[in-house]
């Protein structure tokens, strides 16, 4: 018997526990664990890197909407993505896809569609939910496909510059020299087409289009 092995990342427990009832209950081939963070589920992949799908709130202590996709995409591109969150809004749902997720489920849906949704994605299908039409093109899209090029380390750069810090920072921070962070820097604004360390933090913050808490601005005006 194959047995297929999920990871829910999310911080509530509550939640967790009662989509881990709903995927396993009364299936002996699903293997589900859990994850209450990014490090969490890291610690879990790299003990084990067999990975069928990992179910990704959006919304976490640590993560500023999609930088946890983007980081999940670039450390793990093997490992399909499923956004499961309570956030509805259409252009979100957009971005999530544009970003690499291989479905998008709103936490408000039954047991029924969850399993449908899971089935979906695990049989190498995208699950888009009802009435969401993807394709087409807008102001963002080509910065999301700029943005997914980021390899691990340099989407975890730019989350520093987001937050302010400043190369010397950056290398204690992730251990690694100031030359080396400055090389991520450069990689960066020529990824995303920017020329200073202001714009590329700016242009990650039109990811989120408004609908989460001002992801990256902080960094915006000291970087």
């Amino acid at each position: 018997m194959t047995r297929r092995r999920i990871i829910i990342v999310d911080d509530h427990p509550l939640f967790r526990a009662a989509l881990r009832q709903t995927l396993s209950g009364g299936d002996a081939t699903i293997m589900v664990e859990e994850a209450g963070d990014l490090a969490g589920l890291s610690k879990a992949l790299d003990a084990d890197r067999d990975c069928d799908l990992v179910l990704l709130d959006l919304n976490m202590p640590g993560v500023r909407g999609f930088s946890g996709l983007l980081l999940l995409r670039a450390q793990y591109p093997d490992i399909p993505v499923m956004i499961i969150s309570a956030v509805e809004d259409n252009t979100v749902i957009r971005r999530a896809f544009e970003l690499g997720a291989a479905g998008y489920l709103h936490k408000s849906v039954g047991p029924t569609e969850i399993r449908r949704a899971i089935e979906t994605v695990l049989t190498g299908d995208v699950f888009v939910p009802e009435g969401i039409t993807l394709g087409g093109e807008d102001a963002h899209t080509a910065l999301m496909r700029r943005l997914s090029t980021l390899t691990p380390q340099q989407v975890r750069v730019l989350m520093m510059l987001s937050d302010g810090l400043m190369n010397k920072q950056i290398a204690y921070e992730l251990t690694i020299s100031e030359a080396t962070v400055k090389a991520h820097v450069s990689a960066i604004l020529q990824k995303l087409d920017v020329d200073s360390r202001t714009q590329a933090v700016i242009a990650a913050a039109r990811i989120e289009d408004g609908q989460f808490e001002a992801l990256f601005s902080t960094g915006a005006e000291k970087a």
